[in-house]
């Protein structure tokens, strides 16, 4: 059966095809061995108390069966989808350069996916670093599993910043370090130079 599965091109990974149509068929199975179970025992004649409490058990025990081959169904989909159960979100911290921004109120954020794009919930007002630049806060939900996330802020001069971790990402307590933007395209088309470009950077953990 795995090898006709693995001919059809589906992937023999938990993740893949392969796995979801395995456990299709463990459910199909259990839901197959209820039918037949309570089919034989209302076609049954008398029944004595000892058959009766040994037939509720075995009904109790193919329940609990299906229950979890149901279960294992759900997670095999959500796995073979990309959709993330958990739905870890990411805190971040954006730093800006000095007098770009004096209130967060009409800044749109976006999570760019290769599965979704969602836009970010930002806190109205800006923190202050240290040198006087500004710091742009927000947390964003992550929906899918998969490693190509990028946070796009746009602006005078449109920036993204690659979020580097894994496609289930553990969570942290702390900031992980400052991050360079990864690209950055002036509205205007003028010439991004060095001292620019040092001056976007975020860090992010995962709630």
């Amino acid at each position: 059966m795995t090898s006709l599965l693995r001919a059809l091109g589906l992937s023999d990974s938990p993740d893949g095809g392969l796995g979801i149509v395995m456990s299709a068929l463990a459910g199909i199975a259990a839901a197959l061995a209820v039918a037949i179970m309570l089919s034989v025992y209302f076609r049954s004649g008398y029944r004595r108390r000892h058959d009766l409490i040994k037939h509720g058990l075995a009904a109790s025990a193919v329940l609990v069966l299906l229950a979890f081959a149901i279960s294992d169904i759900r997670h095999a989909a959500q796995a073979y989808l990309g959709l993330n159960p958990a739905k870890p979100a990411v805190e971040f911290e954006i730093r800006l350069p000095k007098a770009t921004l004096t209130t967060a109120a009409d800044i749109q954020i976006e999570l760019l996916t290769d599965r979704n794009q969602k836009l970010a919930k930002i806190e109205g007002a800006l923190a202050s670093a240290p040198d006087g630049r500004s710091i742009l806060r927000g947390t964003v939900t992550l929906d899918y599993r998969t490693t190509e996330r990028m946070m796009v802020l746009p602006g005078w001069a449109q920036s993204t910043f690659r979020l580097r971790l894994p496609a289930s990402p553990l969570r942290s307590d702390q900031f992980g370090p400052w991050h360079l933007a990864d690209g950055i395209v002036p509205v205007n088309g003028g010439t991004v130079t060095t001292e620019i470009h040092d001056t976007f950077a975020i860090r992010y953990r995962v709630l």
